[in-house]
């Protein structure tokens, strides 16, 4: 499996833009991801808060 050119914290911070009102085709052109992938780490860290982050690293 290829490693992801994003670190866990780029991918909380995409998701904040998004819980944020930006659209999601917009932050995936913006950082030339697919939606998909977009999705799939909404699912993975729907339920991490900051705190959760932290003790992640």
């Amino acid at each position: 499996m290829k490693k992801s050119s994003f670190t866990e914290a780029q991918i909380i911070a995409m998701l904040q833009q998004y819980e944020s009102g930006i659209k999601v085709t917009d932050i995936c052109r913006d950082k030339g991801i697919t939606t998909a992938t977009f999705y799939g780490w909404k699912r993975k860290y729907v339920d991490i808060d900051a705190q959760q982050f932290k003790e992640l690293k």
